[in-house]
């Protein structure tokens, strides 16, 4: 089974979202953008995937996710994505 960290953008917040999943992930993302009202991403519609890590298990897919929740810094959100290849 594949998982995934990602981190969303949404250019109407200006802010990020910090996820992990083991669905397929565009439909995720899908799911993010769809009319539901509620929660964090439920209000706007133009969360797009700006990164993105796999991982074999869904633990260790969910340890990164809370790994980087606990930075609160969008400056090191910023390192992150300046850093990747």
């Amino acid at each position: 089974m594949s998982c995934h960290f990602y981190i969303l953008f949404s250019g109407i917040k200006n802010r990020f979202y910090i996820g992990a999943t083991c669905d397929d992930l565009k439909e995720r993302v899908r799911k993010h953008n769809s009319n539901h009202k509620k929660g964090f991403t439920g209000t706007v519609g133009d969360w797009e995937v700006i990164y993105s890590e796999s991982f074999e298990t869904k633990e260790e897919a969910f340890a990164r996710e809370r790994e980087v929740k606990k930075w609160k810094s969008r400056k090191k959100i910023l390192d992150l994505l300046n850093s990747k290849p």
